[in-house]
Formats: structure tokens, sequence, C-alpha cells
């Protein structure tokens, strides 16, 4: 059998770019031939792959591109938070934006499709997830095609949002998309508020004042009257639809005026906004981390 040497497992390394032990491992297969243990990594690296695809994926980056009126907003995802900070991880996401963009896809299995650098979406994905070991997905993502302009906002790439909007300050536009990213607006305005929401606040206002009406009757206190009751609940609804819809909203730079107020005073309109937050919807996986490195430490000692 053929000696192992550590400049083997670098060179094997500089050119897979996968764990060291992988690359051990390989050359041993190999018995030493580095060609051929390029090729048992590219086999083992995709089987790895297709393994991590059973997991969850619900954390990840919120990435942005605009040039000129065209522009996108994607969200990628993976495991644990540790990967959203690799380079290579958020170049992904990087160029997925900018295909989304410029291609015009009609969905994320068509974006996986599109190539940059010579390689496809799903192969730079899938020769991501083999190399470090955990799975990567490309959620889901947004195109803007306007004849407006466009601005966006990412904060720590948790929270990425992109106004489309009409106005002579771009700055005006920005500072619409970071208000939307710390407020959370659900809609433009109040009548864009889905009635699913709308329901659900006037079911939440009609318990708590059948809860009041219960208490005030063990009090002795006389009980409200029907159209009292009725006022008070619509007045909850209208106080929930002035917090989510966002030109109702305090805009978050100076809380005096109201985002509409700011817009009118800089002749801006805002015509459409999207939001993603990562994971947003998704069950995160709750792990041990201690339990999980004694298990890695444990194979390692095995192996």
């Amino acid at each position: 059998m053929a000696e192992i040497t550590a400049a083997m497992v670098g060179q094997l390394r500089a050119k897979t770019d996968a764990p060291m032990m992988e690359c051990k491992k390989a050359l041993v297969e190999a018995d030493g031939n580095i060609e051929k243990a390029e090729e048992i990594l590219r086999v083992r690296l995709g089987t790895k792959a297709s393994k991590a695809s059973e997991r969850v994926t619900a954390e990840g980056v919120i990435t942005a591109y605009v040039n000129g009126n065209k522009g996108a907003l994607v969200e990628v995802n993976c495991e644990t938070d540790f990967v959203t900070t690799n380079e290579d991880f958020v170049k992904l996401a990087d160029t997925c934006a900018k295909l989304v963009a410029e291609n015009n896809p009609a969905d994320v299995e068509a974006l996986s499709a599109l190539s940059d650098g010579g390689k496809t979406v799903e192969e730079i994905r899938t020769e991501l997830v083999g190399r470090i070991g955990e799975n990567m997905s490309v959620r889901r993502f947004v195109r803007y095609e306007t004849t407006a302009k466009l601005a966006y906002y990412l904060h720590n790439k948790r929270i990425g949002v992109m106004v489309e909007f009409d106005g002579a300050d771009d700055q005006v536009g920005r500072d619409v998309a970071m208000h939307i990213a710390a407020m959370k607006p659900v809609a433009l305005s109040s009548d864009g508020v889905p009635a699913e929401l709308i329901e659900r606040e006037r079911s939440v206002a009609l318990q708590k004042a059948n809860e009041d009406a219960v208490k005030a009757e063990a009090e002795g206190k006389k009980p409200q009257s029907a159209d009292i009751l009725a006022k008070r609940i619509e007045g909850s609804v209208q106080k929930y639809l002035r917090e989510v819809s966002l030109l109702n909203q305090p805009f978050v730079k100076n809380d005096k005026q109201s985002v509409e107020q700011m817009l009118k005073e800089t002749n801006t309109t805002v015509k459409s906004f999207t939001m993603f937050v990562v994971g947003e919807g998704l069950e995160k996986r709750e792990d041990n981390f201690a339990a999980e490195v004694a298990a890695q430490v444990a194979a390692a000692q095995q192996a």
C-alpha cells in the first residue's frame, strides 16, 4: 500500500476543497493515486449531498441584486448559522440573485438549471453541500422589472426588503426599505391587509371583550351594551390595521410623522414591496450541540 503523506492530502484538498479526513480516506482507497482519489471524492461528496438533502434548512441568508430597472430578492437556506458566514455559501446566494434578475426563471427549479461560470446553480449547490457536509437549498425568490425605481435593504442578511417606488431622491427608497425591515408591515395600506389576518384580529378582540364582560359581571358591574362592544371590537381592528400597514406606520427615522406623510413631503410614491425573513415559517432543527460534538469526537477516535 502506498504511503499517504501530508503533502498528498494537501494537494488533494487544494484540488477539491474537501475536508482533510475525507481526502485522506480517498487517497487510502485509491492507493495514493491523486486522480482516482479525486474521482472517489466526487462520488462520495455527491452521495453526501444526497443524504443531506433530507435535513431541514431553516437558517440561511437573504441577498439582493439590482441592475437598472431589474432586481431580485432571494433566500438561500442551510442547516446552521455557522454556514451563513461561509464565503462560498454567500457567493452562491449572490449568484442566484443576479441570475434571477437577469434571466427571469419561472421557479426555483428553473433557477437551479441556470449556469454561472460553466456550472449550473444545482451543480454549485451540490458540490458545496458535499464539501461542507450540510444541506443547502434555494427556498424562494421574487423578481422585479419595472419602469419605476428599485431600492433594497439587508439587515445582517437575515431580513431583506426590496421596494419599488417613484421619486427623485433614491435615499428615500432605501429609507423605506430600512423602515420595512424594522417595522415589518404586512401590506402597503390597510386595504391590502389579508382578510384572514383581519378576521384573526377581530376574533382576538371578541374573545377579549367576552372575558372582560365575564369579569365585569363577576364584580357586579353593569355589562356594556352590544353597540359599545361592537365599536370596541372594531376599534381594536382599526388599530391593528394602522399598525401593520406601511403608510399608516410612524416613520422609523422620525416618529412624529407617518410614512405616508414623509412620502408626500418628499414627493415619493411606493408602488410595492417584498420582505423576506430567513427561515420564516420553517421548523428549525433543535440539536443538542454538546452531544453532537461528543459524537463527532468519538467517531474521529474510532476512525
